[in-house]
């Protein structure tokens, strides 16, 4: 069967179901399981991803239609009412802090039931302050960890260092780092294999071998290849979780005697990755798709 074949087939038998319609917003690791979890129970299921490489890890996955695209607040409720849907799970990255309040206000105003599905923070990195030092001093080389709130705040502090830097924060705040002192010799970008991310790294200047295009996330080796590669003091990460391979790179940096900067996130309120299942598995009940129990929480699951 063709792939158009096989989206055809998708489409008519999710649209001539008249079964409770379940919405998941992807774009992480989790999003991709919570949607191949989805197929496994049969029931009808849309994805939403912002890209079109996103969207064809899940081209494949059995009754599930994805749809590509980003999506402001009103046309996330015109999704949910013309598909009249009951559940969105929002399983978008930790970092995506609009899209997280785009999609929980279309829901409280179609009254549909929100779950935001959150990944774990990595508890075990050690804090360190900003020293604004010219080069990390012995406390600093034996923590080799940099803990900073945001990107400008990274960008600050590199701005008082010296040597090479691998970036692996996304293209999306990348032209920051172009206020750094001599970016196009000290810095070296890694981002998605996408076209919208690579044009605007060399857009940016970020060109040839100081532009890595790669999907991740990646194992230690993979991280600890590309340091050395690169000559890397300094690495930039933002606290990603265990799915976002953040233990491979804290391991990968140490490996490499570079430090690690990392970008830390609010811990958010919500659901695990487990937990959403359950709510998965509640809501295939309802839809007489599921054999297990279940008593209905209230709308805004995560929020509350």
């Amino acid at each position: 069967m063709t792939a158009e074949r096989k989206e055809d087939l998708d489409r008519k038998y999710i649209s001539d179901r008249t079964d409770p319609g379940l919405l998941i917003f992807a774009g992480t690791t989790e999003g991709r399981l919570l949607a191949e979890y989805a197929a496994d129970s049969g029931m009808r299921c849309w994805v939403s991803t912002a890209t079109e490489y996103g969207k064809s890890l899940l081209d494949n996955l059995p009754g599930i239609e994805a749809v590509c695209g980003r999506m402001d607040e009103e046309k996330i409720r015109a999704f949910i009412r013309e598909r009249k849907l009951s559940l969105v799970i929002d399983a978008t990255h930790p970092f995506a802090v609009r899209a997280t309040e785009c999609i929980r206000k279309a829901c409280l105003a179609e009254n549909t039931e929100y779950v935001r599905c959150v990944r774990e923070l990595h508890e075990e990195k050690k804090s360190l302050a900003v020293s604004g030092k010219k080069n990390p001093d012995e406390s600093e080389k034996e923590h080799r960890i940099v803990e900073v709130k945001s990107v400008a705040e990274a960008v600050d502090y590199l701005k008082q260092t010296e040597g090479n830097i691998l970036i692996a924060t996304g293209s999306r705040d990348l032209a920051m780092y172009t206020e750094i002192p001599d970016y196009r010799k000290r810095c070296f970008a890694r981002v998605l294999s996408t076209r919208e991310s690579v044009e605007k790294s060399v857009s940016l200047g970020f060109e040839g071998k100081h532009l890595i295009a790669m999907q991740g996330p990646f194992s230690v080796d993979m991280n600890l290849a590309v340091l050395r590669q690169t000559e890397a003091s300094y690495f930039v990460t933002k606290e990603s979780g265990h799915a976002g391979g953040f233990e491979e790179k804290e391991e990968a940096a140490a490996g490499a005697g570079a430090v690690l900067i990392v970008i830390g996130r609010t811990e958010e309120r919500g659901m695990s990755l487990e937990e959403t299942k359950r709510v998965i598995d509640a809501f295939g009940q309802r839809s007489g798709k599921d054999k297990n129990g279940f008593r209905r929480a209230c709308m805004c699951r995560g929020l509350c």
